[in-house]
């Protein structure tokens, strides 16, 4: 039913009871009222009745009416458009296809956006609850430990720094347990097949400037009158000539091997000839000079053939011969550069690297040797200036440079020929030292042990190949028993000069004792 029809019948309903109620009540009382009241509103209801069937039926044909002419305008419509629809249809379509693709996409995105934007809001509003609360933490931290944030920052980092400290040394323990097992054997089997392959009489040289006499006369006729002819050998050659009472010998003295043979050569030129005076001498040793010079050219073109190197500068071929004349602790130096250049060729073939390479940068790492008595600086640096000189491959000069330490090496050339030469220096019987040297050695080595905390004593074995460091049990633990053994190896690396390798070996012992009584 129709809505205006129910408000005309409430209308007429209100108005009947109203003008009833207000009537009746004062003449009749409360009970007529009600009775009139009761009739009146059945009346009405009658009356209401009759008047929503009669609104139903005037709203059906109004209705009917309306749809008739809505139908008949409709028609007409449709037959209008109709032709248009037609011919928008397929170019609807394909909006309506790009619309609803484009739409979807923009509802993704917006929602995407709104996620977005709750998260952020969301995150923003944690960490300002965080920082809330993390102040609120720190003041009561504060309050409870009596002691200002820093100073907590202070002994926080005390005590995870002395965590952390033992979980390296035991981390690094790990790892270097690890790397044993896998590193060692390989090294190993390398370095024995590189000393297989290359195997030869150690041969322990030395320099002996002595020269034999036929007898002791030719003593005082070497001397000459007034001293004149051992002048002119001293001074011609830069010798000293030792004539003792030694029987049959004369020593010749100089810190430079080359003139110490020199000086050799021309005596012993002088004492076949017989002829002992100014004029000879300056012949024996101009004979002797040029002997010594073909002497060590030949060497180096020798020590260039056996290893198959080429292309050397002329001068610097000379200067490999003079390692000839030169020796460390005993050993040949140009013996010893050939045997590093050797081992560095062989296992760089086995590596795959460039051996020929190594072999020159094996050959050439002592370079500086030869001329170590003329030049200032060590070695290591003589030998760098002369192999940039003479235009040598930068990873022959860092060979060189880095073959005891004083520089990284940065190729795998250079890792090569430290091992090579190592491994020929540490060879027995291929190097002697001093008694003297060999004794401060071996005080530095102990000294050098016992300069760090919770060392109780130090003793080197095995004529200094060996350190053995006893500690305090209570200052030092197992775990700082590997450090410290990391740290005097470094030291003794960097403080002491030796030949071959020094094993560092920490021992820590505890004792619990009880009597019984």
């Amino acid at each position: 039913m129709p809505w205006p029809v129910w408000l005309a019948i409430g209308l007429v309903l209100g108005i009947i009871l109203g003008i009833l109620f207000m009537r009746l009540k004062p003449v009749f009382g409360l009970k007529e009222a009600e009775k009139k009241v009761q009739k009146a509103v059945k009346d009405a209801k009658a009356q209401a009745e009759q008047i929503v069937r009669t609104a139903q039926l005037d709203a059906k044909t109004l209705t009917y009416e309306m749809k008739a002419e809505a139908d008949k305008e409709i028609k007409e419509k449709k037959a209008e458009v109709a032709q248009m629809e037609n011919k928008l249809l397929q170019r609807e379509q394909g909006i309506d296809k790009r619309d609803i693709a484009l739409q979807g996409k923009e509802d993704i995105l917006d929602q995407k956006n709104e996620q977005l934007s709750k998260r952020s809001k969301e995150l923003d509003k944690r960490e300002q609850d965080l920082e809330v609360k993390f102040d609120q933490i720190i003041k009561e931290l504060e309050k409870v430990s009596a002691m200002t944030q820093q100073e907590a920052k202070q002994v926080l980092f005390e005590r995870v720094q002395e965590k952390i400290a033992g979980e390296i040394a035991s981390y690094i323990k790990t790892q270097e347990e690890e790397a044993k097992d896998k590193v060692v054997e390989k090294a190993r089997n390398l370095l024995g097949l590189a000393v297989q392959k290359y195997s030869q009489e150690v041969a322990c040289e030395k320099t002996i400037s002595v020269v034999a006499l036929p007898s002791d006369d030719l003593k005082g006729r070497i001397i000459g009158r007034e001293g004149r002819n051992i002048r002119t050998l001293e001074q011609k050659i830069g010798v000293d000539l030792i004539i003792d009472d030694t029987p049959e010998v004369i020593t010749v003295s100089c810190f430079d091997p080359i003139r110490r043979e020199t000086a050799r050569l021309a005596l012993e030129y002088l004492i076949k000839d017989g002829r002992i005076q100014p004029g000879k001498i300056e012949e024996a040793v101009d004979k002797a000079t040029q002997e010594v010079n073909e002497s060590t050219r030949l060497a180096g073109e020798e020590a260039m053939f056996k290893l198959g190197i080429n292309k050397i500068n002329k001068e610097l071929v000379n200067t490999i011969g003079r390692l000839k004349y030169r020796t460390s602790y005993g050993q040949n130096v140009l013996q010893h550069s050939i045997q590093v250049a050797y081992l560095a060729g062989i296992m760089a073939a086995e590596l795959g690297v460039d051996q020929y390479l190594a072999r020159r940068a094996g050959l050439l790492h002592d370079l500086g040797k030869a001329v170590d008595f003329e030049m200032e600086g060590s070695h290591v640096d003589i030998g760098v200036r002369l192999a940039k000189k003479y235009g040598e491959r930068p990873e022959v000069i860092n060979a060189i440079a880095s073959h005891h330490g004083d520089v990284p090496a940065n190729n795998v050339i250079s890792n090569l020929v430290a091992a090579a030469d190592t491994l020929s220096a540490a060879r027995p019987g291929a190097r002697s030292e001093s008694l003297e040297n060999y004794i401060q050695r071996i005080e530095k080595l102990e000294q050098i042990s016992k300069e760090f905390e919770g060392v109780s004593n130090a003793y080197a074995i095995q004529a200094g190949r060996e350190i053995r460091v006893m500690v305090v049990p209570s200052v030092v633990d197992d775990i700082k028993s590997f450090k410290l053994a990391r740290d005097i190896r470094e030291k003794i690396e960097n403080e002491l000069t030796y030949p071959g390798q020094i094993k560092v070996t920490v021992i820590r012992e505890t004792r619990a004792t009880e009597i019984a009584k």
